[in-house]
């Protein structure tokens, strides 16, 4: 108020300077000093309340180094390579949109190792785990596991370590479905993510090696040739199943049959990801008796990329008894004389020459047949090698 009353006062003094001045008005009364700013206390020497001072500036400046190693850190080339979690959320469209991807500079700019990608489609566990265990022994880094079980299974059966984690975000399959090709494209597309997977073999819990790491390995990464069997079969089960309304992606003279078994480099593992023209008409036109796992693939590399493939399979399958299903091997099957044969073929080509190596693996053993496995197959098949 003394400030408002001393600039009325001034005021009115100017504007009246036309009139008759009036006497001087009395001096104001001298105004009274500003009160005096309040100290602030002294620091209390509670911890308590150091704490809550100090702990601000604290956290900026964990903050700043946070925002300063984010900024900072370089994402290298390794970085960038390597291959998410094997429990990843990624849909199928997504899996295989980027396992499609595939550089076409063919050098590597760094020190690649090939690897064999072993994918195994099963119901459950790796029953045979115990026996592939002593197959895998002692060459970690050149190969890779990958597990696609139904989902149903809840892993109740403790994983051997070479299995452990390996399984893969999975879905149903059902038995001479599409949904059983559905899921091989999703093992390979899962492999895919790897870069140094170099060659690729589907497998199921009734496989079995036939020869040791050292022997498979060179097999299959000295390779010329994609071992996918494809043949024209003229009965029933064979050209019986074609469905005409696969017309005109699908003819009934490109119709093939064959082993789903199959083992493959990695141009063709990118490019059965990356079909968008024939599993879609599979899907719609390929059910029931049609049992698409058996004509799917002969089909599709017969017709797109029949130039680098053998026509045969690697794993070895007794259909002599005739049926649905090739014979199952049970506890006293197994004997040396059994493993040995296998072993020995009758003549096949590699490589444009010819060969008694023809099968690496073989099936259909059953649980039940471990333990004689176990007993004989690591020395005829050489496993300390």
């Amino acid at each position: 108020m003394r400030d408002f009353s001393f600039n009325l006062q001034f005021t009115q003094f100017s504007i009246s300077t036309t009139t008759p001045s009036p006497p001087p008005p009395p001096p104001p009364a001298p105004m009274s000093p500003p009160p005096p700013v309040p100290t602030p206390p002294p620091p209390s020497n509670s911890s308590e309340n150091t704490s809550q001072l100090e702990a601000p500036p604290i956290a900026e400046e964990k903050q700043e180094a946070e925002i300063k190693t984010v900024v900072n850190r370089h994402i290298g080339l390794e970085e960038y390579l390597k291959p998410p979690s094997m429990t990843h959320d990624m849909s199928d469209e997504e899996l295989l949109w980027r396992a499609s991807m595939s550089p076409k500079i063919q050098t590597f700019p760094f020190n690649r190792v090939p690897k064999v990608a072993f994918m195994f489609l099963t119901r459950g566990p790796v029953f045979m785990a115990p026996l592939w265990e002593k197959f895998f022994k002692g060459h970690e880094g050149f190969y890779s596991i990958y597990v696609h079980s139904n989902p149903s299974y809840n892993g109740s059966q403790p994983e051997s370590p070479a299995f452990e984690g390996r399984r893969i975000p999975s879905q149903a399959v059902g038995w001479g479905k599409v949904s059983m090709i559905a899921a091989e494209r999703r093992l390979l597309a899962n492999a895919l993510l790897d870069i140094s997977n170099q060659r690729f073999v589907l497998l199921s819990e009734a496989c079995i090696p036939l020869f040791n790491f050292n022997t498979v390995y060179n097999y299959l990464i000295n390779s010329k040739k994609n071992y996918v069997m494809a043949y024209d079969d003229p009965s029933t089960v064979g050209r019986g199943r074609y469905n005409p309304r696969m017309m005109p992606v699908v003819t009934i003279e490109q119709w093939r049959k064959g082993s789903q078994w199959f083992e493959m480099n990695r141009d063709l593992a990118v490019e059965v990801v990356s079909d968008r023209k024939y599993f879609p008409v599979f899907q719609e036109h390929c059910r029931g008796a049609c049992y698409s796992d058996e004509h799917y693939l002969p089909t599709l590399v017969s017709i797109e990329f029949w130039e680098g493939n053998s026509n045969r399979t690697l794993t070895w399958v007794d259909w002599s008894k005739g049926g649905p299903h090739p014979t199952r091997f049970w506890r006293t099957d197994v004997t040396i004389d059994l493993l040995k044969s296998l072993r020995n073929n009758t003549g096949c080509v590699y490589n444009d020459n010819s060969t008694d190596l023809c099968f690496l693996f073989a099936r259909k053993f059953l649980p039940a047949a471990l333990d004689r496995l176990l007993r004989f197959a690591p020395k005829i098949m050489q496993f300390d090698k």
